[in-house]
């Protein structure tokens, strides 16, 4: 660590319309996909704005190894552990953004399950003209590896479960994964990260039970209800928090709450939750009221 400084990244970059349109088919909600000109939904940056490293840029887990843009942490098991975006202005498929990305702060933290690094990661996007679009905090985790075992078999009949959204009870929406799904979202968002895909590796060298559902995928999947419920699309700031892995084919729900949306697992506990905040109408923007 004594030899990495955080330093800022700056790239031009187009608004693909390709992943964006992958991420509407992936969900098949009946929702169409944006088209070129149009706004993007809140949070579908991180589909439309892929970054693809190179093969030889990979590190043991398929992540890109650290020490160039991320800190060299010590710790093998990388979580997508929450953050924030205020929005200032759309974003529109098709159009090209600026992006600007920093390492905000490294933090060494003890908790129950033991040693932690929290590491935040802060982006802006801008317009061609320089007008900003949205500020990000993303909030990752590196944590000590669980016991290793031999790999699991993979469970048989895992296949495609259809379109994963299923109404259920006024206000709640069932979500199905399977391990198509997890490889679709993976290319979407040019992820490589090993625990989505690899059962083997998953199992037998990061000690989970199953494939582990994508922490951006929940939060999309919780942002989603709100377009599917007509909500407005004119949002000011997301808040999001991963509380809890989810694992793939476990029973999830989306529950609609004041204030956002909340994805649960099997034990009814939360394993996501999202804050939705609008900007009230007269007021300067900074201001904002709950959904």
């Amino acid at each position: 660590m004594e030899q990495w400084a955080p330093h800022t990244v700056t790239t031009r970059e187009l608004v693909d319309p390709a992943p964006v349109a992958a991420l509407a088919a992936l969900f098949d909600d009946g929702l169409p996909a944006p088209r070129p000109g149009e706004d993007l939904p809140p949070l579908w940056h991180w589909v439309a704005l892929p970054r693809w490293p190179g093969s030889s840029e990979l590190g043991p887990d398929g992540h890109p190894a650290r020490g160039a843009f991320l800190p060299p942490v010590d710790l093998p098991r990388r979580m997508f552990a929450g953050g924030e975006v205020v929005f200032h202005r759309s974003v529109q498929v098709g159009e090209t953004v600026t992006r600007e990305s920093v390492v905000e702060s490294v933090t060494e933290k003890h908790g129950r399950s033991g040693r932690f690094v929290l590491v935040v990661v802060r982006t802006r996007l801008s317009g061609a003209d320089g007008d900003l679009r949205l500020e990000e905090r993303q909030d990752l985790i590196y944590r000590e590896r669980g016991v290793a075992t031999a790999p699991a078999p993979v469970p048989a009949g895992v296949t495609p479960v259809g379109a994963p959204f299923r109404r259920a009870d006024a206000g709640v929406r069932d979500f199905a994964t399977d391990p198509t799904l997890l490889m679709r979202f993976s290319a979407a968002t040019a992820n490589p990260h090993r625990i989505h895909y690899d059962w083997p590796y998953t199992t037998g060298t990061e000690g989970y039970p199953g494939l582990v559902v994508h922490g951006p995928l929940m939060t999309l999947a919780s942002a989603e209800v709100l377009r599917l419920d007509g909500h407005p699309g004119s949002v000011a700031r997301l808040a999001h928090r991963n509380r809890a892995p989810l694992f793939c084919g476990e029973r999830a729900r989306l529950h609609r709450r004041p204030g956002g949306v909340e994805l649960t697992g099997p034990d009814g506990e939360p394993r996501t939750s999202l804050t939705v905040e609008l900007p009230e109408a007269g007021t300067p923007r900074g201001s904002f009221e709950r959904v």
